[in-house]
């Protein structure tokens, strides 16, 4: 791949979306990789990403200056601003991170410097909150001296076929010929192309209804799901049918956790509220999936009650605590909230990940990660991600692992139930 342009780009924010930028554009000349953890950095600088987005293979052929110092940021001229953008517990935008990190660029803004936002905001955030912030701190005018434009990431961890320089990127810029710098910068770099929409706002607005969009379709199976299980009927059965429809489209129930679906459409409530609309669909959505992890955990203790198991004190092994399947991403996980319904009952839980790392699980959640060879004699198992370590257990093995008449419930449906019923376990399905 040739450079087709002539900036030096720094990325601010190393993490599951700013690593594989960096790399990417290191791949041309140095690029700057700036982070404030410094922990991260020596990491990195070690050739380890731990995230796992990035080979140590990739790490070490790649030109990048990984530095905790702001003053390295001086070096680029095209800055790419990559970090999270998370609710607080109000559900509310926390855009703290989005807001120190133009803090800490603003100062070393040149002329002809161009700052691209790549973090999920609601429409209008680049513009009226970031702009104002890089003009004060660099005493710049923005428009005049530096310039701006937006490009969501779509990054998906643990997707090893739909990487950064392998997705299809929106593009945008506060006037033409910025926006035809920004797509020819990321042009270099990202095969399928770039998509060039009319404003930053639109290109923000873009981006938030991807999540939201697909927010919406996994509550209204979640819903379903529930409304199924009321009338004994299995919902994936139901889905395999209906999916024999040419436009049925194929979505499962679940947790939905993670740094976008369960976080972004709450960006775009936030503003939608702000100028006086209280979007009801949405909203109704996101509560249907923020109550999934306790509705399963009250599920399980009925399927325990009904088989005349004692609830309280009642061991259960809960089957990964990351957001998704196959990868170590813990961020935002809805496991958390199932594993906290079922200590509302009593029950002792035995966590098993075979992704996760111990060191951040426990720091995050107070979580204490057990081998899986420590789950024996347990009343019950629920399975929350369909990591292929749990897919490739045997129903047979599954069964040493139960106390007689104990089951399991596969919130993903990914067990055989043939294979459980020959074994003599108890399947539950969601």
């Amino acid at each position: 791949m040739t450079t087709a342009h002539n900036r030096t780009i720094s990325v601010i924010g190393l993490g599951y979306v700013g690593l594989p930028v960096a790399v990417a554009f290191g791949k041309q000349r140095q690029c700057v990789g700036f982070d404030i953890n410094s922990q991260r950095i020596a990491e990195l600088r070690g050739g380890l990403d731990h995230t796992m987005e990035v080979s140590a293979d990739e790490l070490a052929v790649t030109d990048v200056l990984y530095t905790c110092d702001p003053a390295d940021l001086v070096k680029a001229d095209f800055h790419i601003v990559g970090v999270p953008t998370p609710i607080n517990d109000s559900k509310q935008p926390d855009l703290t991170p989005l807001i120190e990190a133009s803090e800490t660029l603003g100062p070393r803004l040149k002329p002809g410097d161009i700052v691209v936002y790549e973090s999920t905001v609601y429409p209008g955030t680049t513009e009226e909150d970031c702009v104002p912030i890089l003009e004060r701190t660099s005493g710049l005018t923005c428009g005049l001296d530096f310039f701006v434009g937006y490009s969501p990431e779509r990054i998906n961890p643990g997707d090893r076929g739909r990487t950064f320089t392998s997705i299809l990127k929106i593009v945008s810029g506060q006037s033409p010929e910025i926006l035809e710098i920004v797509a020819t910068v990321y042009e270099s770099v990202v095969k399928p192309g770039v998509h060039r929409a009319a404003s930053i706002k639109v290109a923000e607005a873009a981006k938030v209804i991807e999540n939201t969009q697909r927010d919406l379709n996994i509550a209204l199976m979640n819903e379903l799901a529930i409304i199924f299980n009321h009338m004994n009927i299995d919902t994936l059965e139901v889905l395999a049918a209906a999916g024999t429809k040419w436009n049925f489209l194929p979505f499962r129930p679940g947790l939905v956790g993670g740094h976008c679906i369960g976080v972004d459409p709450y960006y775009l409530t936030h503003k939608a509220e702000k100028l006086g609309y209280h979007p009801d669909v949405i909203l109704a959505g996101r509560r249907i999936n923020d109550g999934m992890g306790a509705y399963l955990a009250g599920e399980l203790v009925k399927k325990m009650i009904a088989n005349d198991q004692t609830v309280k004190g009642a061991r259960v092994a809960v089957l990964g605590i990351t957001f998704k399947e196959d990868c170590p991403d813990i961020r935002n996980s809805k496991v958390i909230d199932v594993i906290r319904g079922l200590h509302s009952w009593g029950i002792e839980t035995l966590v098993h990940d075979a992704h996760a790392n111990r060191e951040t699980t426990r720091q995050e959640y107070g979580i204490e990660l057990i081998d899986f060879s420590d789950l024996t004699g347990l009343d019950a198992i629920i399975a929350c991600v369909a990591h292929q370590e749990y897919k490739a257990i045997s129903a047979r093995d599954f069964a040493t692992l139960l106390k007689p008449a104990a089951g399991l419930y596969d919130v993903k449906s990914i067990m055989d139930r043939a294979a459980f019923a020959a074994a003599g376990v108890q399947l539950w399905r969601l």
